[in-house]
């Protein structure tokens, strides 16, 4: 029986961390907010619902491209494996749902990104410092959905599910 597989629009709360095991492989850890928001009709709001938090994990040459290409606040999609990750502290026993990566990316409905096909050195590990923000690639995020977007929330009717055309 294989583990349930999770696709989700998420945002990252902190900087991906990068760091390397004792036989070099990158691991890169980010934590994702996932959360309901709804219209309410009545005040022609939106509203924030149930969040669930995360921490995600990714490996290799994905772990890497997380780091470089990532940062605090970013909308992405996220796909991988839901796994219960314990432990023992001070004698108690404890347990949270953590997320395997099998691919993530930002959401190119806020954001753009310059896309560039890494190679194999790239993706073959080694330690590497972590670059800084002026070293990323440049995702530029903005704020809501695009203004010529016909499938965006119309502000004076609210929300349609009907297709614009």
């Amino acid at each position: 029986m294989s583990l349930p597989t999770m696709t989700g629009v998420g945002r990252l709360v902190a900087d991906p961390e990068l760091r390397f095991t004792q036989s070099q492989k990158a691991v890169a850890s980010v934590r994702l907010a996932f959360n309901s928001r709804r219209l309410n009709k009545q005040t022609n709001q939106w509203e924030d619902g149930d969040t669930f938090w995360i921490r995600g994990t990714a490996w290799e040459g994905l772990a890497e491209h997380v780091a470089e290409t990532l940062a605090q606040g970013m909308e992405v999609l996220v796909t991988g494996e839901l796994r219960t990750e314990s432990w023992e502290k001070d004698g108690q026993k404890h347990s949270q749902p953590s997320l395997l990566i099998r691919s993530i990316g930002p959401n190119l409905a806020y954001a753009t990104a310059s896309v560039t096909k890494a190679n194999s050195q790239q993706s073959a590990g080694g330690q590497q410092q972590r670059p800084t923000q002026a070293q990323r690639p440049q995702v530029q995020n903005r704020q809501g959905p695009p203004t010529d977007d016909p499938w965006a929330v119309d502000q004076a009717n609210g929300y349609s599910d009907k297709p614009p055309f």
